[in-house]
């Protein structure tokens, strides 16, 4: 009786040992195990090895577990009703029970999820080693699993891109919901990269209106002092019509030249301004930022002109804009201050038209819809379906919009009331 006592107690330990296994290995971070495989962590690369493998980990784990349950179930049975006899059964049913749930299942889960990543490391061999043992076991197992699953019509689930980009927002989110400070805009940074494949290079570009460009036809004398008025390093050059680009001026290439030629005033005034500009390079609006960034990397340019479908110019877009959608503004001693937004005390706000609805969610935690509309003022002609006169109002997703200057067809100033100060 005491080596039967003795061997219920071996085979709870076990229980045990398989119990906390399994939610160690299923809860350790994998992040910070792909970090120590980095760093030469051998334990780390076996559970990374093991989560790769989950099926034949759950399998071997669950496997083992009920071995030693049943065993340990039927050890106590026969013990009991040899000292109880009928009423054996009955007292071995309760007390396993007890004992299974408490030391067996509660206490090692909840240890293990309370050290997942510590406990995991430690057990990582000996569950390799009992995986290893029961492969042949559970090979066939989920052999026959997976037949029964398609008599029902059941398909394996396939984890692709989306749902692992899916968790990864989800993970953010979790995260930094409640966070402050640094650690809050890590979080923000973090979705704007994940957004780069959904955002398209006709949201974030510097529109036509708004860009600064050359008249090739201009003297050289006067290119040369737009270039250094203007806070660019690049301009773009048009020749005819402001559309025809046919060159991109870069500053320090045109200083360049104008050194060599400084005591030269003939030289100078007959410098080929566009021998020296590099030739534009021209991008479709409809092109993700995720694309077009890892084409500023291959041609190593920082500046192209957009096109729409029809081969028209749009705008330009840059590597600095690019950069802007994941890290915020970048602003440095040449950059033209340009107030945007203008927050009153009452909590309304006054905003150009051209200032883009991405932007105005980032600053403030809105969520208005960017998918139809680039810019505020693109919104309120989509939601309105009209061009809207000075002193018109309207309300959309609960914000009001009132309408205070327009020059021509194009809405240049927006009062914006958010929900929580419209008192209307």
């Amino acid at each position: 009786m005491i080596y039967i006592a003795a061997a219920i107690l071996v085979l709870l330990v076990l229980s045990a040992f398989f119990s906390g296994s399994e939610t160690a290995l299923t809860a350790a971070s994998r992040p910070l195990m792909h970090q120590l495989e980095k760093g030469g962590n051998a334990r780390a690369r076996l559970i990374n090895k093991l989560h790769n493998e989950k099926e034949n980990l759950i399998g071997a784990i669950l496997l083992g577990n009920n071995l030693v349950n049943i065993l340990a179930s039927a050890l106590a049975t026969s013990l009991l009703m040899t000292l109880f006899g009928e009423a054996g059964v009955a007292i071995a049913t309760l007390g396993m029970t007890l004992l299974v749930l408490i030391f067996a299942e509660i206490l090692p889960k909840t240890y293990a999820i309370r050290h997942a990543n510590r406990a995991a490391l430690r057990v990582g061999p000996i569950v390799n080693v009992v995986v290893i043992l029961l492969l042949p076991f559970v090979k066939t197992i989920n052999f026959i699993v997976r037949i029964l699953l398609r008599l029902f019509g059941v398909k394996p689930a396939s984890e692709g891109s989306e749902q692992a980009a899916q968790e990864l927002r989800g993970a953010i989110e979790l995260h930094t919901t409640n966070a402050e400070g640094e650690e809050k805009e890590s979080g923000v940074m973090l979705r704007s990269v994940l957004d780069l494949a959904d955002v398209q290079v006709g949201e974030i570009m510097t529109h036509r209106k708004g860009v600064l460009a050359i008249n090739a036809e201009d003297p050289v004398e006067s290119i040369i002092t737009q270039v250094l008025d203007s806070p660019f390093s690049r301009l773009p050059m048009w020749k005819d019509e402001p559309d025809n680009i046919i060159a991109v001026v870069h500053a320090k290439a045109l200083l360049r030249e104008v050194r060599e030629h400084s005591n030269i005033t003939d030289e100078l005034n007959e410098l080929s301004i566009q021998d020296i500009a590099a030739d534009p390079w021209f991008v479709p609006e409809y092109t993700p930022l995720l694309d077009q960034l890892q084409a500023f990397r291959e041609r190593r340019e920082h500046f192209a002109m957009v096109v729409d479908e029809y081969g028209s110019l749009q705008g330009i877009v840059t590597l600095e804009d690019v950069l802007e959608e994941i890290v915020g503004d970048i602003s440095d001693e040449t950059d033209i201050s340009v107030p945007g937004v203008h927050v009153h005390p009452d909590g309304s706000m006054v905003v150009e038209g051209n200032v883009t609805i991405r932007d105005l969610n980032r600053q403030f935690d809105w969520e208005l819809p960017d998918e139809e509309a680039a810019t505020i003022a693109g919104l309120i002609l989509h939601e309105s379906r009209r061009i809207p006169d000075v002193g018109q109002s309207f309300r959309f997703f609960g914000f009001r919009f009132e309408i205070l200057r327009r020059f021509h067809h194009q809405i240049k100033t927006v009062r914006i009331i958010p929900p929580a100060q419209d008192k209307s």
